[in-house]
């Protein structure tokens, strides 16, 4: 058999774990194509004879390749936030199914991609690949450029970050989650009363103007009202995941697995009595998102 063509059999076989060692570093299905792409070009050149473990050595070159990204990324300004904003709803350019990107964040875990935005590129190496993909601090060390033991605190100080800890007694945490997790079924369901039964009758809602379609009002009171127009708009609550916001149970909007905005709530009582819609990219970053345990 032809040498480029064993070696280009052999990347295929590869590709589907590339492609979610990628897309956990980046979050986005489209760059990390991109990044499996740039592994092939970079095997395609390279002298087989030097390569003793096919796959060790594709799993560093795309965590090179991946920091990089994130550290171009990161250069730009946060560009991550504001300027794909409207790729997040409409789906990537590229030709990248927004559908299929939907559905791979939801196996990945929509709270685990948010929260992984806020880490720092070697952090978030560090993180994905001794976390979710078990790969030694020995091999992790020199694609983040640091020793091993100071990888070992990266994905430490990761780990921290993305799981969080709230500020406030557990029994309450896990009695407001319930209250979440009830919020979001009836509004994935559209079910008018489930809904109900979890807003407070004079709930308040509090929403960006830019997120809204045109002709919904910035600011909502009456449980009927609010039931009514989430439960019409029960599809988007797909993209919608619990997470610690500051602490405290909130939720993300996550469209093609993309921060779009974070809903902030007030629970009292077992009832939902207030809910603050948070879409400005600088206010985005400044809040401390975490996921929620199993």
């Amino acid at each position: 058999m032809d040498t480029h063509v064993f070696l280009a059999q052999q990347f295929e076989e590869e590709r589907p774990r590339l492609r979610a060692v990628a897309y956990r570093m980046l979050g986005s299905l489209a760059e990390a194509e991109d990044a499996v792409q740039e592994v092939w070009l970079n095997l395609s050149r390279s002298d087989m004879s030097t390569i003793s473990n096919l796959g060790g050595w594709l799993t560093t070159v795309v965590a090179r390749v991946c920091l990089n990204m994130l550290h171009a990324r990161k250069s730009r300004g946060e560009q991550s936030l504001e300027a794909s904003m409207a790729d997040r709803v409409t789906g990537d350019k590229r030709g990248i199914d927004p559908e299929q990107e939907m559905e791979l964040a939801d196996s990945v875990g929509l709270a685990l991609l948010v929260v992984l935005e806020q880490l720092a590129p070697a952090e978030r190496i560090a993180f994905v690949l001794h976390d979710i993909f078990a790969v030694p601090f020995n091999e992790i060390a020199p694609i983040v450029e640091r020793s091993e033991a100071a990888t070992r605190q990266l994905a430490s100080r990761a780990r921290r970050r993305v799981r969080g800890r709230a500020q406030i007694q557990d029994a309450d945490l896990t009695a407001k989650r319930e209250v979440v997790e009830a919020f979001l079924t009836a509004a994935r369901g559209g079910s008018f009363e489930a809904l109900l039964t979890v807003l407070d009758p004079d709930v308040m809602v509090r929403l960006d103007p830019r997120a809204l379609p045109e002709g919904v009002p910035a600011e909502l009171q009456g449980a009927a009202f609010v039931a009514k127009l989430v439960a019409e708009r029960a599809h988007a609550f797909r993209a919608c995941q619990a997470v610690l916001v500051d602490g405290s149970v909130g939720i993300v909007v996550v469209p093609n697995g993309r921060l779009l905005a974070v809903l902030d709530l007030q629970i009292k009582g077992g009832k939902i009595t207030a809910i603050t819609g948070i879409l400005d990219p600088a206010h985005l970053r400044q809040l401390h998102l975490a996921v929620l345990d199993d």
